[in-house]
């Protein structure tokens, strides 16, 4: 079922609209439900709701098997915009980054997917895996709302489902999922490149190192050590919901992610 937002789509018709569009109760109600949203300064909250609403005006929700109240579908765009909102100066710019697609799709909870590869004899084989969340190429991002819901919690393990899917959507900007967002310059991939990989391998051997051994465990969720693409995904989670924590497990990533997620302040 597509949630109307009858209230936005009307008086965003037009990119003169006023920032506060979104009304102040339902802003106001979806900063406290979120800390880490409410503990961003007076002019990061006024700029992330106006590229909140921009966001709601272009995008289209889809509920499967609930129905995408207003305030469930900015709940999404506030989170969706963190990692966007400072790569341009103006708020329209910065959300062209997301403009290879227009649905998200909402379920309650997890979702069954499809899966179908073919290994190296060419034999196809057909499985299903249990997903909170998914970011297709060029195509749609689905969501669980029972994770997008709790993540005021999750926040303070780092954790954040819908920042986790919009990276990897600015990580296909330039391509497959690689670990890497399009970048100015080749010295700030060959910059990004070393210190991902770095920082990377240091992860899994400490994950590594307390499965096996029964050491501490590290920061980041174990699912970081699945792929390059994924630990810059769940590291970009712990930035943006619990920079203190990341700062302290990550300290060579933030430079690195401030030039990139910040730029439009440099």
């Amino acid at each position: 079922m597509t949630s109307p937002l009858t209230w936005l789509r009307r008086l965003w018709r037009t990119v003169h609209s006023p920032p506060h569009s979104i009304p102040d109760a339902l802003w106001h109600s979806t900063l406290a439900h979120y800390p880490f949203l409410a503990a961003l300064s007076a002019a990061d909250q006024q700029r992330l709701r106006e590229c909140s609403a921009l966001f709601l005006a272009d995008k289209e929700f889809h509920g499967v098997g609930v129905d995408v109240t207003d305030a469930m579908a900015l709940a999404v765009a506030a989170q969706a915009c963190l990692p966007v909102m400072h790569l341009h100066r103006k708020p329209a710019r910065a959300l062209a980054w997301y403009d290879d697609f227009v649905g998200i799709n909402i379920y309650p909870g997890e979702m069954r997917a499809r899966r179908k590869v073919q290994d190296s004899a060419g034999v196809v084989h057909h499985y299903s895996e249990d997903l909170l969340g998914e970011a297709m190429d060029r195509g749609p991002v689905t969501l669980s709302w029972a994770a997008v819901q709790g993540a005021g919690h999750s926040a303070e393990q780092g954790s954040n489902l819908v920042v986790h899917e919009f990276v990897h959507k600015l990580d296909m900007r330039n391509g497959a999922a690689d670990g890497s967002p399009p970048l100015p310059t080749r010295a700030a991939r060959a910059q990004w490149t070393a210190v991902m990989r770095a920082e990377y391998q240091a992860f899994c051997d400490a994950l590594e190192l307390h499965e096996r051994f029964g050491a501490a465990a590290p920061f980041l969720d174990a699912y970081a050590a699945t792929a390059p693409e994924e630990f810059f995904a769940v590291a970009a989670e712990a930035y943006f919901v619990n920079r203190a924590a990341f700062e302290q497990a990550h300290a060579p990533l933030v430079p690195l992610f401030d030039a990139f997620f910040l730029r439009s302040r440099h």
